[in-house]
C-alpha cells in the first residue's frame, strides 16, 4: 500500500479495502458510502455495458496538501449528488488538518465555479502565465513530475508518453522565451540545473547547447550600440574643447589683443554660420585672414569682435552686457544649441506624412501613424521584445493615438471619419470598432484615464475653411468605458460650443481639461461629469493643452505661436511663456495642429514645427532651449518617453526618429 498515491485507474472494479485503508491513512472518515462510489459512462452506443472505474484524482497541485484517492459512481441520476459528497470530503479533510485559510479558498472557487468539468485552461494559465514568464523552473518541473506520477498502470504507457513530450516542448518554450526576453542568465541557469540529465537520457536536447556559447545579432548591435555611444561621449569631449578654445580666443579679442577681421570677412562668417544653422566648427578661414590684418583702435577693436563672435558664444554668453556699447544680447529660437545625442534611431516604415506618434506607457514600444491611414507599431531597442509589432490599416487619416495608461496591451485609434478603432497589442487584433455620432464625424483627440478604465473622445462637425480650426465646427466631448465599449456620458459645454482640439487628464484622472478653437480652456471634474471652471487662455484656437508636472499649472499652445503656463492656484496668473511663432507660425497650422509634450521631469517643452527643427524650452531653470537634430521636413508630432530623457518626432518626411539626449 503506497499512501502517498495520488490517481488510480483501472478497468477493474475498485478494492474496498484499499480504500478504506486510505481513509483510515489519511484520517478521514470511510464510510460505506464511499465505499460504493464508481464511475459508469457510457461512452457510445457500442457500448453497452456500463464501464466501471476507481478514480482517485482529488489532487490538488498546492504545497499545502493532496487528497487520498477514492472511487465514484456516477450514473446519470445521482452525478450532483456524487460530486457534492465528494467536495464534503475535502471540506471535511481541510478542517480536520486546520487548513483553514484553504478552506475559505475552496470554498471561494466552488461559489464562481463556472463549469464542473476538468479546468485545462487554469493549469494553461498556470504554466503559460505564472510559470514560464516568472521563471519559476523548479515549480514548472515540479508539476510535471507531479504529473508523472499519476500514471503508474500499463496501460497509461501511451498517455505517459505522450507528457514526456509535452515536458520536452514546455521546457523548450521556456528557454526560448528567456531567449526572446533577453534574460541570458535563466538559460545559463536552466542548462547548468538540468544540463547532466539532458545530456545523458536525452540526445534531442544536445544541439540546444549551443545556445550557451552562440554569438546572436542581439549581442552585435548592443556591442556596436555601445562603440557608438563611446564614440559620441568622444565627439561630445572634443565638442566642449572646441568651444572652450573658441571663448578664449574671443575673450582675448575682447581685451584688446584681437585684429580687425574686416568687413568682408565678417560677411562671410556670417554666411558660413547661417548655413552650417549651429554646427560648432572652428572658424579656421577667418583666423587665418585676421593673422594678415593690422591692429586698429580699442573701439574698433570692441565692435568688430562683437560682430564676428562666433554663435555657440552667443549662446554660453546670452547674458553678458556687450564691453563698447553696454547692451544684452537676447537669445532667440536661432541661437539653441543643437542636443547631444545620445543615440538616436529612423524608423522609415510609414509612405506619406506622419500624423501623430506616442509612446507607450513604458516606452518600450511605439505607436505612429500616417495621413494615408496606416498606424505601425514598433520597437527603437532591438533587445526589446518585437511580439507587439503590427501594421494597423484603418482606412481613413488617423488623426488620434493614445496608449492605455496601465499597460502595453491596449492602443486606441481615432479616424478623421469618426472612427475609434481598439487594437490589442498582444493578441494583435482589433477588439472594439466604435464610431461617433453622424454630426461630429471628426475625431480631433483621445486619451485615456491614468486610473479608470474609461477614455474621453473629442470629436467635431465639419464645415468648409482655410485652416484646420476654420473647418472644425462643434464640439462633442464623450467618455466611454473600455470594458464595455459604451458612451457612459457627454461632458457638458453649453450650446453650440466650439470644436474641442485637445484633452488631458491628470494625475489621478479626477479632474479634465481641454482645449478649444475659441481660445477656451475647460475644466471637468470627472466624478461628477461637470464643468468646474473655464478661462479664455488665447486670442486664438488653443491647439494643445497639458498638465505640469506637479499638477499646480497647466500648459497651453496656441496657433499664434505663443506658449503660456497657467497657474492653477492663481487662476490668471502665468508663470511662464515663451513666443514660438517662428515654428508654429499660422501658416503651418493649414496642414496640421500644433502640439507640445513635457518629458517626466517637466523641464523640458518640446514643440512640433513647420521647420526641419523643433525648440525644446527649458521650463526650469536658467537655459534658454534646445534645438532638435533636422529633419528633412517640418515636424509634425513630438511625444517623450514616460521615464528616461527620450523624445519621438514624428515629421512631413514619412520618419519617425527616437533621440536619446546627454
Amino acid at each position: 500500500m503506497q499512501p502517498n498515491k495520488c490517481i488510480y485507474m483501472s478497468r477493474d472494479r475498485p478494492n474496498s479495502a484499499w480504500i478504506r485503508e486510505m481513509s483510515h491513512a489519511r484520517g478521514i472518515r470511510a464510510n460505506k458510502q464511499a465505499h460504493s462510489f464508481y464511475l459508469h459512462s457510457h461512452y457510445s452506443e457500442l457500448h453497452t455495458k456500463p464501464t466501471w472505474l476507481s478514480v482517485g484524482c482529488i489532487s490538488f497541485i498546492s504545497p499545502f496538501y493532496s487528497l487520498y484517492c477514492f472511487s465514484v459512481k456516477l450514473d446519470n441520476k445521482s452525478t450532483m449528488e456524487n460530486m457534492q459528497y465528494a467536495e464534503e470530503l475535502v471540506k471535511e479533510f481541510l478542517l480536520f488538518r486546520g487548513f483553514t485559510s484553504t478552506l475559505q479558498s475552496y470554498e471561494s472557487e466552488l461559489s464562481t465555479e463556472i463549469g464542473r468539468n476538468f479546468q485545462v485552461d487554469k493549469i494553461l494559465d498556470l504554466v503559460f502565465s505564472v510559470y514560464i514568464p516568472k521563471y519559476q523552473l523548479d515549480r514548472l518541473q515540479g508539476l510535471f513530475t507531479f504529473l508523472k506520477q499519476c500514471f503508474t498502470s500499463p496501460a497509461d504507457a501511451e498517455l505517459f508518453s505522450a507528457l514526456a513530450k509535452l515536458e520536452m516542448s514546455v521546457l523548450r518554450y521556456y528557454v526560448v522565451n528567456a531567449l526572446k526576453s533577453g534574460r541570458q542568465d535563466k538559460v545559463v541557469e536552466f542548462f547548468g540545473a538540468n544540463g547532466n540529465y539532458l545530456l545523458q537520457k536525452r540526445d534531442d536536447w544536445q544541439p540546444w547547447f549551443a545556445l550557451l556559447k552562440i554569438s546572436t545579432e542581439k549581442n552585435t548591435i548592443k556591442c556596436l550600440k555601445n562603440d557608438m555611444k563611446q564614440l559620441n561621449n568622444k565627439l561630445s569631449e572634443l565638442q566642449a574643447l572646441l568651444e572652450m578654445k573658441e571663448a578664449e580666443i574671443s575673450q582675448l579679442r575682447r581685451n584688446g589683443t584681437g585684429v580687425d577681421l574686416g568687413n568682408m570677412n565678417v560677411r562671410n562668417a556670417s554666411v558660413a554660420d547661417s548655413s552650417l544653422e549651429g554646427h560648432n566648427i572652428p572658424g579656421v578661414s577667418e583666423e587665418s585672414s585676421a593673422s594678415g590684418s593690422t591692429a586698429q583702435g580699442s573701439d574698433s577693436q570692441s565692435s568688430s569682435s562683437v560682430k564676428s563672435s562666433t554663435r555657440d558664444e552667443k549662446l554660453h554668453k546670452s547674458s553678458q552686457i556687450n564691453n563698447a556699447e553696454n547692451e544684452h544680447i537676447l537669445v532667440t529660437e536661432d541661437d539653441f544649441p543643437e542636443v547631444k545625442v545620445d543615440f538616436q534611431e529612423t524608423f522609415l516604415g510609414h509612405n506619406s506624412s506622419i500624423s501623430c506618434c506616442r509612446f507607450s506607457a513604458s516606452g518600450s514600444n511605439i505607436a505612429s501613424s500616417s495621413v494615408d491611414g496606416t498606424v505601425r507599431i514598433w520597437t527603437y531597442d532591438s533587445s526589446t521584445p518585437s511580439s507587439k509589432n503590427a501594421t494597423i490599416y484603418c482606412g481613413s487619416e488617423v488623426s488620434a493615438l493614445s496608449w492605455e495608461c496601465r499597460s502595453d496591451r491596449l492602443l486606441l485609434i481615432g479616424t478623421a471619419n469618426g472612427g475609434i478603432k481598439a487594437w490589442n497589442a498582444d493578441a494583435k487584433r482589433v477588439v472594439c470598432d466604435l464610431s461617433t455620432s453622424r454630426d461630429f464625424p471628426s475625431v480631433l483627440d483621445l486619451k485615456c484615464s491614468p486610473i479608470e478604465p474609461v477614455f474621453v473622445s473629442a470629436a467635431a462637425s465639419r464645415r468648409p475653411g482655410s485652416t484646420i480650426f476654420d473647418r472644425t465646427g462643434f464640439a462633442s466631448l464623450t467618455v466611454w468605458h473600455m470594458k464595455t465599449w459604451k458612451p457612459v456620458t457627454v461632458l457638458p459645454l453649453g450650446e453650440d460650443p466650439p470644436a474641442i482640439t485637445s484633452v488631458c487628464f491628470n494625475h489621478n484622472g479626477k479632474i479634465l481639461a481641454a482645449s478649444a478653437t475659441d481660445g477656451m480652456i475647460h475644466m471637468f471634474d470627472m466624478s461628477a461629469g461637470l464643468q468646474i471652471t473655464g478661462w479664455p487662455a488665447h486670442d486664438s484656437p488653443v491647439s494643445s493643452v497639458l498638465f505640469g508636472p506637479a499638477e499646480t499649472s497647466i500648459f497651453s499652445l496656441g496657433s499664434d505661436g505663443k506658449i503660456f503656463e497657467w497657474s492653477l492656484h492663481n487662476q490668471g496668473q502665468i508663470p511662464w511663456s515663451r513666443d514660438c511663432s517662428r515654428f508654429c507660425s499660422p501658416e503651418s497650422f493649414n496642414k496640421h495642429m500644433h502640439e507640445i509634450a513635457l518629458d517626466s521631469d517637466g523641464k523640458r517643452l518640446l514643440v512640433t514645427s513647420g521647420l526641419v527643427r523643433a525648440p525644446i524650452y527649458q521650463v526650469q531653470g536658467h537655459e534658454s532651449g534646445l534645438r532638435t537634430l533636422a529633419h528633412s521636413a517640418s515636424i509634425t508630432s513630438v511625444d517623450w518617453h514616460p521615464t528616461l530623457p527620450m523624445y519621438i518626432t514624428g515629421s512631413a518626411d514619412n520618419s519617425v526618429r527616437v533621440t536619446s539626449i546627454l
